[in-house]
């Protein structure tokens, strides 16, 4: 082949790896930014509902699938709740698995999320942390009381349970390239409220 057509073909090879290199950039920024601005509109949402008279106590789940915010004060995470757990869902937040009962009801409330994202501090989670979950039914705070690791189709960590049960649901191990073979499980348990004198709750 002559040399000249040699040139030729590497000047092109090269232009195809910028050309993808540079969507690809482009395509992790937009996500990027898709998911930034998300969060911060649900949560402006979030806020603006809670401090709005009309909205009942009772209401689960917000228009749009808004459920609420999640946070874990020793790990420094705060993610917003929505409703499903679908790609685009858990791209931009953390999804209330369907099937499973919301904050404030018996049973086991479950939650999905990314472990390159948003559940990405969990590996750094130990039995006694506080979880606090905000919806527009109230603030209810769980308390972790185990962590393990399962295969994906352990479903069982879904099921039904007696008194409140909070799990949250991300793959394993965190820093695995590609799809991680494994799941991890946190559980918590709802802290019973207690009183905190007259007229008020200490929960």
């Amino acid at each position: 082949m002559p040399r000249t057509k040699i040139k030729t073909n590497l000047r092109l090879t090269q232009c195809l790896l910028f050309a993808s290199a540079a969507i690809l950039l482009g395509s992790c920024a937009f996500v990027s930014a898709d998911t930034f601005f998300f969060q911060h509109r649900e949560s402006g949402n979030l806020d603006r509902l809670l401090r709005s008279p009309t909205v009942p106590g009772s209401t689960a789940v917000a228009p749009e699938g808004l459920i609420g915010r999640l946070e874990i004060p020793r790990l420094g995470l705060s993610v917003m709740l929505m409703e499903g757990d679908d790609t685009k869902t858990l791209r931009r937040a953390v999804g209330h698995i369907p099937g499973t009962p919301l904050p404030g009801r018996p049973g086991n409330f479950a939650l999905s999320g990314h472990r390159d994202t948003f559940f990405r501090p969990l590996r750094n989670i130990r039995d006694g942390d506080l979880i606090v979950v905000t919806t527009l039914a109230g603030e209810f705070r769980y308390r972790v009381v185990s962590t393990r690791v399962v295969s994906p189709d352990a479903v069982a960590v879904l099921n039904a349970s007696q008194g409140e049960i909070l799990t949250l649901v991300t793959c394993y191990p965190f820093y695995f390239v590609g799809a991680a073979p494994d799941r991890f499980i946190v559980r918590a348990e709802r802290l019973t409220p207690t009183p905190s004198g007259p007229g008020g709750l200490n929960l």
